[in-house]
């Protein structure tokens, strides 16, 4: 079988044809080209955006024409610049309260001063590569400041629904809010419920037409709506004045007091480079869980930042709002499909046009029908589902202070209780230790639950001093840090407590203890004063969760007795024969003892709820590949299947390979998983039978197996195919090319099963190839590149986002 692989410097003819040295020379200018998706994108997305960068102006007090500016400068720089491909840029509804409380401090002019500050600040936060260090910022502290600021959109637009004017603050707003309702213009809000109304029901239509109708974005579609029926009744409304661009304000020198205009940089810096971060991410998220090929690479955080400050740069430099990610113009632009940052910069090109030549369309439009969309979107910036989250992790404390301070003091005075809220709860936590004392049939048990550190060290010795001399001991630690403090303090009481004669057992060992030191915190003396390890880990230089280390843990060779054969095991310990019997109970023991307790909860929840994987993982029975580390996940994660050569055996075969077929089948109908990955790797045996075979030879289980790698290797050996290969280097042989080129073939084989196949074409799965070298610990994923199959390693920093 291996003559039908010829080596790669003996088939000439095929490398030329399968890798050309040379790309041919270029034949003219090359040509700008926009995707028909892209296009579509763009004009989705620009119709979201016009109304409210109209309703967002008024909101903070602004000039309208300075919301267009914002749009138009964040599709075009932003999405140009920035690192994030599909987010799109501009004036951000987060942003209202911070623009709306500068304005009136030190009007527009000094505003636009601020913002063009802010984005310096951003460029220079981008150079320092500080992106991500804006991601530890507690989520519960920025949903509570969104939460907040939404609060505080709403009850100001509400004003403005009734025909009245809002306040400068939420309590003055509620403060006026009786009288505002004894006064209410009825054509206003009769505009206003109208443009509610459409805005919640749009979506909600049923049947065809209905998914029809729902193309049409549903702000456009409630503006464009009740500016219509306004219209045709007649309503004297304030309408949208849009001033001559020859009268637009620019951007002044900072007028003010020099720390209030540091305070505002900042507080404009923060919100805008959190919020577009956090929006990049979730766009990365929106975008990896979209049906087909990702063609769209992950966000460069820094570049996002650089991009968001040369915008904010730019647009108060113009006159316009401070810039920053939008999340309902980014969700539209994946969800309508887009592949390049080309959507982005078409739809601040769309902006443009409508800036100088719809004028006399947008000034028909009702103030009160733009107040209602954005009172609506300030609704929607309080989360129920934020608010269940932060309430699943015990952080609604910090969530509802942030959200109490933005309402009533102001964004970054709200943010600063919210971070000091955040360290207290996280102090607690730490220094919330319980230690316990009981007898229990002669053992004195001290259970210690929660950090231990230096704080706990006078009740850990109370606790301890409790265990009489020379009675047994056990101390279980049930908690994730130990300082050196606390360490210090137990291991003098061990050794003190062991030399009058008493036992000590220590279980449950975590991250605080070294490595070198846990044999000092694990030994007892028995009744005949010898010193010998207890089972609990004594000669062990590993713990629980220590990395992976091969043959479990390092432990010494039992001492030798005085006959000179090995001591016997340990009292209890069953002594199988065999040293990998020895292994499989020692690793079992370690597991009950260590483990075990870690992950009874989950498991225990595993069980009453059932298993419900997100993939189907099928790799090679390889000793070397562990699924759960290469993929960092757990238990309940994965559906794996294992077998020799990572080989699926493609539909209607003969009978014997059902296995395979049936995982498939039972994965994707039945626990509806996601996704499907096929892992290959180096140096797999398999695959080197398969080169190495020869035509005839005894028949063998194992022979009969390999028959389905057989198309594999008639892949590599076809001339006409593009060989599937590596980023950044070649395959070193024959054998890492047949590795390569089984993962493409046997997504082939999978594509054909029929319940795969159903999936795929309702969009509800997708396939993926791995390949995972095992002497790099690198793993590479397969992506469609110019029509070939090419493994791109995963770098670190993408795992990261």
């Amino acid at each position: 079988m291996s003559a039908c692989v010829p080596a790669r410097a003996a088939d000439s003819d095929r490398t030329e044809r399968a890798h050309p040295p040379h790309s041919p020379p270029p034949t003219g200018p090359r040509r700008f080209r926009i995707a028909g998706a892209d296009l579509s994108a763009s004009i989705a997305v620009f119709l979201i955006a016009l109304p409210l960068s109209l309703g967002i102006a008024l909101a903070t007090g602004a000039p309208l024409q300075a919301g267009l500016v914002a749009a138009a400068v964040g599709g075009l720089v932003a999405g140009r610049l920035g690192g994030s491909p599909l987010q799109v840029s501009g004036p951000a509804a987060g942003l209202t309260v911070v623009t709306a409380d500068l304005i009136q401090r030190y009007g527009w002019r000094t505003t636009c001063a601020i913002t063009v500050l802010a984005g310096l600040a951003q460029l220079g936060l981008g150079c320092l590569r500080v992106a991500r260090g804006a991601l530890a910022v507690s989520p519960a502290i920025v949903h509570g400041m969104l939460a907040g600021i939404g609060v505080t959109i709403a009850v100001a637009q509400l004003h403005i629904v009734l025909g009245g004017t809002p306040q400068s603050s939420v309590p003055d707003n509620l403060r006026a809010l009786p009288a505002q309702l004894a006064n209410l213009h009825p054509a206003a809000l009769s505009v206003s419920v109208l443009t509610l109304a459409l805005l919640l029901l749009w979506p909600r239509l049923p049947g065809r037409a209905g998914r029809v109708a729902r193309t049409v974005p549903a702000a456009l579609v409630a503006v464009a709506g009740a500016t219509a029926v306004a219209a045709a009744a007649g309503l004297l409304l304030p309408k949208v004045d849009l001033p001559s661009w020859r009268n637009h304000a620019l951007a002044g020198l900072p007028d003010g007091p020099v720390l209030g205009l540091a305070a505002a940089v900042l507080t404009t810096t923060l919100v805008c480079s959190v919020q577009s971060l956090l929006g990049a991410v979730a766009v990365d998220k929106l975008v990896s869980g979209r049906p087909g090929p990702a063609r769209v690479g992950r966000s460069d955080l820094d570049r996002e930042l650089l991009g968001q400050g040369a915008a904010n740069i730019v647009s108060g430099s113009l006159g316009g709002l401070p810039v920053a990610g939008v999340a309902v113009r980014s969700s539209a632009n994946v969800r309508a499909g887009a592949v390049s940052r080309n959507s982005t910069m078409l739809h601040g090109v769309f902006v443009v046009i409508a800036a100088l030549l719809m004028v006399p369309l947008l000034e028909l439009i009702p103030l009160a029908s733009l107040a209602a969309l954005v009172m609506a979107v300030g609704i929607q910036m309080v989360s129920l589902h934020h608010i269940r989250t932060v309430t699943r992790h015990r952080e609604v404390l910090v969530y509802a202070v942030t959200t109490l301070g933005v309402v009533s003091l102001g964004v970054l005075e709200g943010v600063a209780l919210g971070i000091a809220v955040a360290v207290g709860v996280a102090l607690h936590r730490l220094t919330r230790t319980r230690i316990t004392h009981e007898e229990k049939e002669g053992v004195h048990h001290v259970h210690v639950r929660g950090q231990l550190t230096f704080l706990a060290v006078p009740r850990l010795s109370r606790a301890l001093h409790l265990v009489p001399h020379g009675a047994d001991a056990v101390v279980a630690l049930d908690g994730s840090f130990m300082d050196h403090a606390a360490y210090e303090t137990l291991q003098d009481w061990q050794s003190t407590h062991i030399a009058r004669g008493g036992t000590v057992e220590i279980t449950g060992r975590r991250a605080g203890v070294r490595i070198a030191e846990p044999e000092a915190l694990t030994g007892h003396r028995p009744a005949d004063g010898t010193e010998k390890a207890r089972a609990s880990g004594a000669g062990c230089r590993c713990r629980p969760w220590t990395a992976w280390r091969n043959h479990q843990c390092e432990r010494p060779q039992p001492v030798a007795g005085g006959d000179g054969r090995p001591s016997a095991p340990g009292e209890g310990e069953p002594e199988p024969s065999g040293t990998g019997g020895r292994e499989l109970v020692r690793g079992i023991s370690a597991f009950q003892r260590d483990t075990a307790p870690l992950v009874r909860g989950e498991l225990a929840r595993l069980a009453r709820e059932g298993q419900r994987p997100t993939q189907l993982f099928l790799t090679c029975a390889d000793s070397r590949l562990v699924t759960s580390m290469i993929t960092s996940s757990g238990p309940g994660d994965l559906f794996v299947v294992r077998n020799v050569g990572n080989l699926v055996p493609p539909p209607g075969e003969e009978s014997g390979d059902d296995s395979v077929a049936a995982a498939i089948e039972y994965a994707v109908e039945v626990l509806a998983v996601r996704s499907i990955t096929v892992c290959g790797h180096s140096g797999c045996g398999a695959m080197q039978a398969l080169l190495d075979s020869a035509p005839g030879g005894v028949d063998t289980p194992l022979r009969r197996w390999l028959r389905h790698g057989l198309p594999s290797l008639d892949r590599m050996g076809d001339a006409s195919r593009s060989w599937a290969r590596l980023t950044g280097r070649a395959p070193t042989d024959a054998v890492e090319q047949l590795c390569l080129t089984n993962v493409v073939q046997q997504l082939e084989h999978l594509r054909a099963h029929p319940s795969v196949a159903r999936a795929l074409r309702n969009g509800t799965l997708e396939l993926h190839g791995l390949y995972f070298h095992v002497g790099e610990a690198q793993a590479y994923l397969l992506t469609e590149r110019d029509g070939e199959g090419v493994f791109d390693r995963v770098r670190a920093v993408d795992l990261a986002v």
